[in-house]
């Protein structure tokens, strides 16, 4: 019997089975950025390693994937951006590739197709440079950001929310969490720090290597890698939870009133979400060159390192944003970018209880203007579940899904609107959710069929009347 390019065989149970084989699709079918991601495959692990030299923009660097494929395939696509790409192998033999930075597509050809339930491992050899960042092909107006994000002695890096494939070669989409570690080489005086927890480090001539790497999968766009002069902050958070920050070491003293808010601020999340942490580790992440945002990168927060060493509590909002983010986002990602307000939502809700619980803003003043600035801006980056400006993703979703929160909490009460997010929370940990996912959660626990209600907030081409 032949087997061609057409067909293959795949074992299920015992039995023998003829499956199409095909190429992967080059597009994950976003609406918003119908060019990113890839299917064809499940990524369930990311290995990344970095050669770092200082005042060199381009760094010798791999990525080991481990994924599955959904169904036989003949090729496969990943987004990728890079000074060059030296080789890739497939299960361990060497395949055919072609980089196409104009389209950021990396298109790989096994020498063996790979056949649909089964796991496959690809290593590509590349080097990253941290001087090409071309225009996104959908979003231009992100070059507002450097996502090689370059400081005083290092580098730490900004994906959201389409440019982490800048980085290393993936399917760069919030769906298709993964795993992440990074095994970087600095010289001497150098400090390397990424997502999750130290799991080795050695040095040799020289040369220090730290390996970093993450429990449990997240999304692409929060991934996190820093070098520099930066000093660790140790701690202990609730339930035992170890608690690391690093700081640019030149602002590192005066950052440490603010790094020793980051227990009480865990302590408070757990409660007003009622379920614990979600990872294994927690740390804020200071550093220079980052202005105008911060972000939840997963595990370890980033901000600007003035912003951690600033005296008092003024603005420390911006602190519990990041936090809530490890939940909504992070640990219950999004299943597209029309469902970022989710995330974002959940961060601008969350930031205002606890304003209100710190006796500085009430909720219903932090909400009003919320829905001031959502009836305002709902014309032009259009509603929060469906928006028509790409800014929006960013900046559109938080005032518009926090009011949508506060609207159910006040039409349902609070102890059934906590109920709702404790359950969409432990329901969908370690996954991606939808819109419908959370509909369907609210109309599960308040035994009402309130879709046409949520609908109203977060699709309507109007905002609708501020709750209450």
């Amino acid at each position: 019997m032949q087997i061609g390019r057409k067909f293959g065989l795949a074992a299920t149970s015992g039995v023998m089975l003829f499956t199409s084989i095909s190429p992967g699709s080059p597009s994950a079918g976003e609406r918003l950025m119908p060019t990113l991601g890839n299917g064809g495959y499940d990524v369930q692990s990311y290995a990344v390693a970095y050669d770092y030299y200082p005042g060199k923009s381009q760094m010798p660097a791999s990525a080991d994937i481990v994924a599955q494929a959904e169904h036989s395939l003949s090729s496969f696509t990943l987004d990728a951006v890079a000074r060059q790409v030296k080789s890739v192998t497939v299960n361990g033999l060497p395949a055919g590739f072609n980089l196409d930075n104009k389209k950021e597509k990396l298109a790989v050809t096994p020498r063996i197709p790979l056949l649909q339930g089964l796991p496959f491992r690809v290593r590509i050899s590349f080097v990253a440079d941290r001087s090409l960042e071309p225009r996104s092909p959908v979003f231009p107006e992100q070059d507002k950001f450097d996502h090689w994000t370059d400081w005083a002695g290092g580098f730490e890096l900004m994906g959201q929310p389409n440019r982490s494939h800048l980085f290393f070669p993936m399917n760069d989409v919030p769906s298709d969490k993964a795993r992440v570690s990074f095994r970087v080489s600095v010289p001497k005086g150098y400090q390397a720090v990424a997502n999750g927890t130290l799991r080795s480090e050695r040095t040799k001539a020289g040369r220090t290597t730290y390996e970093f790497g993450t429990r449990d999968p997240i999304p692409t766009h929060v991934a996190q890698l820093a070098v520099g002069h930066l000093t660790e902050i140790k701690g202990k958070g609730p339930h035992g939870l170890p608690l690391r920050s690093f700081v640019d070491s030149s602002k590192a003293k005066a950052a440490g009133p603010r790094v020793a808010l980051v227990p009480e601020q865990l302590k408070w999340v757990e409660q007003a979400i009622g379920a614990p942490y979600p990872f294994e580790t927690y740390g804020v992440l200071g550093v220079g060159g980052v202005t105008g945002y911060a972000l939840e990168s997963a595990t370890l927060s980033m901000f600007n390192a003035d912003y951690l060493a600033q005296p008092g509590t003024d603005g420390v909002g911006t602190m519990i944003h990041e936090l809530i983010h490890q939940y909504f986002g992070n640990a219950v990602s999004v299943k597209t970018w029309d469902d970022m307000w989710l995330s974002e939502g959940h961060a601008a809700y969350y930031t205002g209880l606890y304003h209100d619980s710190k006796g500085q803003t009430k909720l219903a003043d932090f909400m009003r203007d919320a829905w001031q600035f959502d009836s305002e801006e709902r014309p032009k980056y259009g509603p929060p579940g469906r928006v028509t400006d790409l800014n929006g993703v960013l900046f559109g979703t938080n005032p518009g899904g926090a009011v949508t929160l506060y609207a159910l909490r006040q039409k349902l009460g609070v102890p059934t609107f906590q109920k709702i997010e404790k359950t969409f929370f432990e329901r969908f940990r370690n996954k991606a959710a939808s819109t419908q996912d959370y509909i369907d959660v609210v109309n599960e626990v308040s035994g009402q069929d309130l879709a046409s209600f949520v609908n109203s907030w977060i699709y309507g081409a109007k905002t609708p009347p501020f709750p209450g």
